[in-house]
């Protein structure tokens, strides 16, 4: 479609507000993790070279995109049933669906987590449970370990995985279920043969959300964690803060967009070859 003069007024701003508040902090971390020496005197690929070459930074990236997978995983797991349960329930039922959805939006991600630390700990609400109906004597240690923070991370980015998923099943046409039932297809076989083919964009867009944003998660990685995980936000916090290397701190902030930026465009990729073979 052709764009209209009168029309890049209104994009300026949008362009104006990504140029200062995201493209041009991205360059200047590219910036600093190109020079060689914490006094930011010499230019050079040292920092990516330290990293790519040593088998600890490796390892803290790919338990870093694992524990993503993991949580983005568990969050498909809840989220799309429950936006499914969503489409299908009552118009009453559907408000108070959507408060559970979107209220922990409301709240801080910070608050949220340190409820976790709560029903986590030696003495929570777990534990408690457990001791209360006999399973355990003692407290047993569910708090700073990987499934905690995995557990954590997809409760928190749950409602960016429920809510395309309510949109993209939104959009399917009734009539499309209604002739799979008229020509004889139960209602398992309709799910897959027509839902869940056609809510796949919503699918695809819930699961990139909450993978960038868990692989991402500080706050939740470090309190529900412990510190007995090294993940990148962290590894990154603990080089600029603590041994005040800000080169390989820019660095490690680089590599683990990259690496995320490079899952996006495959899944993508692989997603429409995908929807090509079904509908081509």
């Amino acid at each position: 479609m052709k764009r209209r003069a009168g029309d890049w007024p209104l994009v300026l701003p949008l362009a104006l507000f990504f140029a200062v508040f995201v493209f041009a902090p991205l360059g200047l971390l590219g910036v600093v993790s190109l020079y060689s020496d914490t006094t930011l005197t010499t230019f050079g690929v040292v920092q990516y070279v330290k990293f790519l070459t040593d088998g600890f930074n490796l390892g803290v990236l790919g338990q870093t995109l694992w524990l993503g997978l993991l949580a983005t995983v568990l969050a498909l797991a809840i989220g799309y049933p429950l936006a499914y349960i969503y489409m299908v329930a009552p118009a009453a039922i559907q408000r108070v669906l959507m408060l559970v959805i979107v209220l922990p939006l409301l709240t801080s991600a910070v608050v949220r987590t340190f409820a976790w630390v709560v029903i986590l700990g030696r003495q929570g609400i777990v534990n408690g449970l457990l001791a209360a109906i006999g399973l355990i004597d003692a407290p047993v240690r569910l708090l700073y370990t990987p499934w905690a923070v995995v557990v954590a991370l997809a409760q928190i980015q749950l409602p960016l995985m429920v809510l395309p998923v309510i949109t993209a099943l939104g959009n399917i046409d009734p009539n499309l279920r209604h002739a799979s039932h008229a020509l004889g297809a139960g209602r398992w076989r309709t799910f897959f043969a027509i839902t869940l083919p056609l809510s796949a964009p919503g699918l695809l867009a819930g699961c990139l959300l909450v993978y960038a944003g868990s692989v991402s998660a500080f706050v939740t990685q470090t309190l529900v964690g412990g510190g007995q995980l090294m993940l990148m936000p962290q590894y990154m916090f603990q080089q600029a803060i603590q041994a005040n290397n800000y080169p390989f701190a820019a660095a490690v902030g680089i590599i683990l967009l990259a690496a995320v930026l490079a899952i996006v465009i495959v899944v993508n990729m692989v997603t429409r070859k995908a929807q090509g073979m079904v509908y081509g």
